[in-house]
């Protein structure tokens, strides 16, 4: 299967059909159906080419139901997962919506990254495959930026040192005036759902019907959600760190060479046509069904 430059060189060769960006992505994306027989839907993000809102929003909500219409549900679902991650509600009202048309008989496939509500999607499917070069990331809640675990941890901070000596009062009250009120709340509030979230899609899906699935189901998402151990919110898992740790992953180099040079196919299509378009956002099936999201001018 070609690599980035051959596909740039086939982009080139398409140049006399209306849409050549489009007719290479939907080339490979039938290719891989035909590989998988199930149904193929990538959700594709140009965060690390280009600035915009092509995080998880609301709006993906119509994509996805353009792009799951006339599909036949009981084939399954390939998920194709490149994002940055999110807005947390339109994370669960999405998963909500994929399972609600596909059941948990969903692969999530990472190319490369799927990080923050992308990881929690992830989480959402029965298994994960990611090749060796592929991340995920932690989801502990952010909130403009700002980790909530982050506030939380120097919130009792603030409360031990002044405790202990209460000529830090002035600092820490400078600090924590920058806090609006209800801030501390939101943040503890906002952690407690995306943990009772992803464990509860971790038990339904690639632990259902396990007796311990519980156990599995908050040990990962412990590890994946707590602050102290992820220590940034960029922080990268690897497929090795994962399975360690308990997720259900396969490699895709384990998958067969057709399956794993198609992924890597799509995955240079797409990054292709962020390069060369106006587009931040695409979700995408195997029939060419799409929508694509570009910058505001």
């Amino acid at each position: 299967m070609p690599n980035w430059t051959k596909v740039l060189s086939e982009i080139n060769e398409f140049q006399r059909q209306n849409n050549p960006l489009d007719a290479v992505r939907n080339k490979y994306m039938k290719i891989l159906n035909k590989i998988t027989k199930r149904n193929v839907i990538a959700y594709y993000s140009g965060w690390l080419s280009k600035p915009g809102n092509a995080g998880i929003s609301d709006s993906d909500k119509n994509a996805f139901m353009t792009t799951i219409h006339q599909l036949d549900k009981t084939k399954g679902l390939d998920l194709i997962l490149h994002t940055p991650g999110g807005n947390v509600a339109a994370t669960e009202s999405l998963v909500d919506y994929l399972r609600a048309m596909f059941g948990t008989n969903i692969r999530a496939i990472i190319p490369q990254l799927a990080m923050s509500a992308g990881t929690m999607i992830a989480c959402s499917c029965k298994e994960i495959l990611m090749g060796k070069h592929s991340s995920l990331g932690p989801i502990d809640p952010q909130f403009g930026g700002i980790s909530a675990q982050g506030v939380i941890e120097e919130f009792e901070r603030a409360k031990q040192e002044i405790k202990s000596d209460n000529s830090t009062i002035p600092v820490w009250q400078t600090i924590l005036a920058k806090y609006h009120p209800t801030f501390i709340g939101d943040c503890e509030k906002a952690i407690k759902w995306s943990e009772q979230m992803v464990v509860k899609w971790l038990m339904d899906g690639m632990f259902k019907n396990q007796t311990d699935a519980r156990k599995k189901a908050k040990r990962i998402t412990k590890y994946l959600s707590k602050h102290e151990i992820s220590k940034t919110h960029e922080r990268h898992f690897s497929p090795d760190v994962l399975l360690q740790k308990g997720v259900k992953v396969i490699l895709i180099e384990d998958s067969g060479k057709p399956f794993q040079d198609t992924v890597l196919t799509i995955h240079h299509a797409f990054m292709n046509t962020f390069a060369s378009s106006s587009a931040i956002k695409i979700v995408e099936n195997h029939r060419g069904v799409k929508m694509i999201f570009v910058a505001a001018k």
